[in-house]
């Protein structure tokens, strides 16, 4: 059996960031093989994380990371128990290497496909591994919890928005017609408004035309109940008014700007457009606040 060094133990803290006497603890018990005594505090990681998976873990963050080119871009919430350990340097870190990978690895789907993946820090573990070792680390639950990856189709920006400190996080493709207008300043501060006006106005479209149907008829049920006992063309009348009043609070293009809210957004897009000399369009956009629904 090799010996337990002080330098051996540091080593094997360096590479797992686990505490001096689980290091120790772990080098006795692989007989001072290095390699081994890693993979006995990885497996224990992950059984600690298994122990504390079912806690509750709503507060944490919210983030972003945009390439240089403004090209592709990320949104992830990553949860734990309680507000201290949010704004503790080693989970901010952690956040930010997830960040990183998830700019750097394949865009998937889902977060559980993003687990799969080799960690793009460490090809020899996956992110799910990273995630559980953590926790054995922070000693509360994590939870790696939404993920959205954007990369511009055609001409345009991905950008973001982060605000109060990680609570609301927003993420967004803007298109242009012309090339140049992406590196323009007055496209690229009309952006950054508009993922101002997202965080504060919490729209959940883009467009009327992409409401769900049934949600669009449940509010009509509504409106006529209210309306009960008019006659029907009165109420096709006004419920084409509600409607409208309806969509101007959900769909991001009607709704009043939050710096001018005489103005939609739909037109601000397109009096900046005029002024640029180009079509712009808003295609999609994500907005997370933490700790809500995943589904939200």
């Amino acid at each position: 059996m090799a010996e337990i060094t002080v330098e051996l133990i540091k080593t094997l803290r360096e590479k797992t960031n686990a505490g001096m006497m689980d290091c120790k603890a772990a080098l006795t018990e692989a007989g001072g093989d290095l390699a081994e005594a890693e993979t006995i505090l990885r497996k224990k990681g992950i059984a600690d994380a298994d122990k504390k998976a079912t806690r509750a873990a709503k507060e944490g963050a919210v983030a972003s990371l945009i390439d240089p080119g403004a090209r592709t871009g990320v949104l992830i919430e990553v949860n734990c128990e309680t507000d201290f350990v949010a704004k503790n340097e080693n989970f901010q870190e952690f956040v930010d290497g997830l960040l990183q990978h998830a700019l750097e690895a394949p865009a998937v789907d889902s977060v559980d496909a993003v687990l799969a993946q080799k960690y793009a820090g460490d090809e020899a573990r996956t992110v799910e591994e990273v995630v559980k070792a953590k926790v054995g680390q922070l000693g509360e639950n994590l939870v790696f919890q939404r993920y959205t990856h954007y990369a511009v189709e055609g001409n345009g920006v991905i950008a973001s928005y982060i605000h109060m400190q990680g609570k609301v996080g927003v993420l967004i493709e803007v298109n242009c017609g012309k090339a140049e207008t992406a590196a323009n300043e007055t496209f690229r501060e009309l952006v950054k408004d508009i993922t101002l006006h997202i965080a504060a106005a919490h729209p959940v479209c883009v467009a009327r035309d992409e409401v769900p149907a049934e949600k669009v008829e449940a509010e009509k049920d509504i409106y006529r109940a209210q309306m009960a006992g008019k006659p029907d063309n009165i109420i096709e009348k006004i419920l084409a008014g509600k409607l409208d009043k309806f969509y101007s609070t959900i769909a991001l293009l009607e709704q009043g700007f939050v710096k001018d809210p005489d103005q939609t957004i739909g037109a601000l897009l397109e009096a900046k457009g005029k002024e640029i000399g180009d079509t712009l369009s808003v295609r999609r956009f994500t907005r997370y606040a933490l700790g809500e629904d995943a589904d939200s």
